[in-house]
């Protein structure tokens, strides 16, 4: 019987191939490279998300498709791409990123991660390794910043992995439908899994996407030009629906390695016209704005956990004079101002 492969999210482009079950003896692989894997022990991930999005059941003994990449998630775990002929490795994501565990977060420290062998490298017809970034690097386009001025960017970020960023983005674009306005959702930066893309999308999104529409396993590592072009190149991408709005999630804190390579160029941020900033206390909040300032970044609003809790938004309000929204607050009045100000500035 021959043996189903359970195909992951980030090789949903990958259709011919061959297996070469030889070249594990001798290749080194690099981020994006495909292969084929066995399952050899369930770990923290039980379920991967499948080729057309849906998630599907891992067992020992599966193969499945995934292509190798990084991770950086506080909250879950640290990996890389070995440099070195390697056998065994981990599941990173959900999405279908493989590399070794460095480090974990400790709730997963008994349960472990995800165990896998390889089987073999997904080649094409010319023997060459399929590698999900290059199946799309024709589609990319060189970072100049021009493309954000037929469109207004709201920027979200956030004071850490699960500060509530996700959740404000997509609260503000159902705001902002709510406006009758034009609304499109990009995740520039993170590990690939369409979770918060789907959500953004279910709050009423025209286009929701992320960068592993150009095959990117993982956002991690990646170099300054690489960020700016996919920044570049997923806006371009949004503005064939013609949005009023462009809301973009960058992944974990701002002082994390990519979000703070992004906030500090200034040719990036000259391409934003809002920022808002989500923080899981009070003091997350108040550090937060002092450091975004320190950048020459005024947040325009403060969202995220900390405005489930009256007492924290009542401390931050105290010590900031930064308008605080929470949820109801970014699907109505939130919104309402984000739209005053931008006609302001075009009345400028």
């Amino acid at each position: 019987m021959k043996t189903r492969i359970k195909k992951s999210f980030i090789c949903s482009d990958v259709d011919t191939y061959q297996v070469d079950t030889t070249r594990p003896q001798y290749y080194v692989p690099q981020v994006g490279d495909v292969a084929i894997f066995e399952i050899l022990s369930i770990g923290k991930h039980t379920k991967m998300q499948s080729a057309n999005r849906r998630n599907v059941s891992l067992m020992p003994g599966d193969q499945i498709m995934a292509a190798f990449g990084t991770r950086y998630a506080t909250g879950q775990f640290e990996g890389y791409v070995p440099d070195t002929i390697q056998q065994e490795f981990h599941i990173l994501g959900g999405g279908g990123t493989v590399g070794h565990v460095h480090s974990m977060h400790s709730k997963f420290h008994r349960i472990g991660p995800t165990c896998l062998r390889i089987v073999g490298y997904a080649t094409n017809a010319a023997g060459e390794v399929i590698n999900t970034k290059r199946l799309k690097a024709e589609q990319m386009h060189t970072f100049s910043g021009a493309s954000a001025s037929f469109t207004k960017v709201i920027l979200s970020v956030g004071s850490s992995m699960d500060s509530g960023k996700t959740t404000s983005a997509a609260y503000l674009v159902h705001g902002l439908k709510k406006q009758g306005k034009k609304v499109a959702y990009i995740k520039l930066t993170g590990t690939v899994y369409t979770k918060d893309a789907d959500l953004a999308y279910d709050l009423g999104a025209d286009i929701a996407t992320d960068f592993s529409y150009f095959g990117y396993p993982s956002t991690y590592l990646c170099s300054e030009t690489e960020l700016l072009n996919l920044y570049e190149s997923l806006l371009r991408l949004t503005l064939d629906n013609q949005p009023d709005y462009v809301v973009i999630e960058i992944a974990d804190g701002i002082i994390q390695r990519e979000t703070k390579i992004l906030m500090t160029n200034h040719r990036f941020m000259n391409t934003v016209d809002e920022v808002i900033f989500s923080a899981g206390d009070s003091l997350a909040a108040i550090q937060g704005i002092q450091t975004l300032e320190s950048w020459g970044i005024i947040p325009t609003a403060l969202c995220g956990m900390f405005t489930a809790s009256p007492l924290l938004v009542a401390e931050v309000k105290e010590h900031s004079s930064v308008p605080v929204y929470n949820l109801e607050d970014l699907t109505g009045e939130g919104a309402k101002q984000v739209i005053a100000r931008a006609q302001l500035r075009i009345a400028q």
